[in-house]
């Protein structure tokens, strides 16, 4: 910070997380301190080019009523200390100093600690501002000082999705996903990466994914992997993610896996896993990759071994009884394999936990013994199919169980959470929603 000044900024924004197209403004203070007092600056953007706005610039700090400002149109540039002809004739000058009192550099650091629901409303500000949001350089800053939001995005309606934020504890309605029939009936996975909610599926003829980023607010298609596959195993860690086993469009069970960097927007190959398996479940734990569980070989038996790859030297290693249920529910009721949900874990703090859906208890893992032990319950409404239509995913520093009574026609969703440094589980319902209390995918996008 520079001699001689301070700054403060307050932020009054929308009380509810709303699409970003619909976020309507964003007000700041910004006081700067000078040799010949205090001058206040104050105000209230609406949309692109709103300009109704409020300024102190004298020692006494006397308002300029409403009307007095309108008949000066003063510009947003001289809102953010520009004038209307330094802002024309220098637009390197306006993306240097976002609010020039207080310079780019302090400008950018106190929008790093803006929730991430307000960035909408501060990309309508200027083309500086917009710029700063909409190229995602906000988010690589954000990663860079290790200011991260961890928000949870599910699905109850098909191809309709929700975002809530468990700290605001505010929803947000995503666009819907513009696909045909054909993947809107088809068996679906997601995948949160970066600043992208990844949702892969069927089409008519081959497997496709759709992606929504939150830059745009929007969803497109066309991406492919290098093996397209469903039924697989994936987990993120920031802009990196790893799918792992899974069928091919023929059926054939994989041992194949790939790397997505959604920075670079590349798939690169990965050595192959040790066991072919589908409907596995994948995680990162201390900076390795872990596929667990899921149904491999020639008789389609569920594994209960796991996979850990290390990304520094590329190699897998088998890991005996990682899934934490020996004999899953459908082999005890005479049922097919593949009528279980694959595992549901959960890495909080580099713990591994898993919810045991057939007991409603909650497990822990233990490293060094290589054991689960059962440390509490469940939330008692979080019901299930057999493990399907429940989400039991970390996000940040919490456990998040997603579900809801199973009942005929359109129900309640619940959002429970649990945060394991507080002690043994006590859930606390963090919101509610109406909705189908079935939850068909969940991911959760730490940005």
């Amino acid at each position: 910070m520079l001699e001689g000044r301070s700054c403060l900024v307050s932020r009054a924004l929308p009380s509810s997380c709303e699409q970003e197209t619909k976020w309507a403004y964003m007000s700041y203070l910004v006081e700067v301190e000078t040799n010949n007092g205090k001058r206040r600056l104050e105000s209230d953007c609406e949309g692109e080019g709103g300009l109704k706005k409020l300024v102190k610039v004298s020692n006494k700090e006397e308002r300029l009523s409403r009307a007095q400002f309108d008949r000066l149109s003063l510009s947003r540039s001289q809102v953010v200390g520009h004038s209307t002809n330094k802002h024309q004739t220098s637009d390197q000058s306006d993306m240097d100093c976002l609010i020039n009192p207080i310079g780019r550099d302090m400008t950018i650091n106190c929008l790093l600690r803006c929730s991430r629901a307000n960035y909408g409303s501060i990309a309508s500000l200027n083309r500086s501002f917009r710029s700063l949001v909409k190229s995602g350089e906000i988010y690589r800053l954000r990663r860079q000082n290790e200011v991260i939001e961890h928000w949870v995005y599910f699905s109850c309606r098909l191809l309709e999705w929700v975002a809530f934020d468990p700290v605001s504890r505010r929803w947000m309605q995503l666009p819907r996903m513009n696909s045909n029939e054909c993947f809107m009936c088809s068996d679906k996975e997601s995948l949160a990466v970066g600043t992208e909610l990844l949702v892969f599926g069927k089409d008519l003829m081959s497997h496709v994914i759709y992606k929504y980023n939150i830059l745009t607010n929007s969803w497109s298609s066309g991406m492919s992997m290098n093996f397209p596959r469903c039924l697989f195993g994936s987990a993120s860690l920031g802009e990196i993610a790893i799918l792992a086993g899974g069928c091919d469009s023929l059926g054939n069970i994989l041992s194949s896996a790939e790397l997505y960097d959604s920075e670079q927007q590349t798939w690169e190959t990965l050595p192959p896993m040790i066991k072919p398996r589908k409907m596995c479940s994948g995680i990162f734990m201390d900076d390795k990759f872990y596929v667990i569980g899921g149904i491999g070989g020639s008789e389609s038996k569920v594994l209960n071994c796991g996979e850990e790859f290390d990304l520094t030297t590329k190699t897998w290693t088998e890991i005996p009884n990682m899934s934490p249920a020996k004999f899953g529910v459908a082999l005890e009721n005479d049922m097919p394999a593949a009528a279980e949900a694959p595992p549901l874990l959960a890495v909080v703090n580099n713990e591994l936990y898993a919810a045991d859906y057939a007991d409603m208890v909650l497990k822990k893992y233990n490293k060094e013994t290589k054991e689960w032990a059962i440390v509490g319950g469940l939330p008692e409404r979080a019901g299930s199919m057999n493990g399907w239509g429940l989400a039991f995913r970390a996000c940040g520093d919490r456990v998040i169980v997603i579900g809801g009574p199973r009942v005929h026609g359109e129900g309640i969703i619940e959002v429970n959470s649990w945060v394991p440094s507080e002690g043994p589980p006590q859930w606390e319902l963090l919101g509610t929603k109406q909705s189908g209390s079935f939850v068909y995918n969940c991911a959760v996008m730490g940005c």
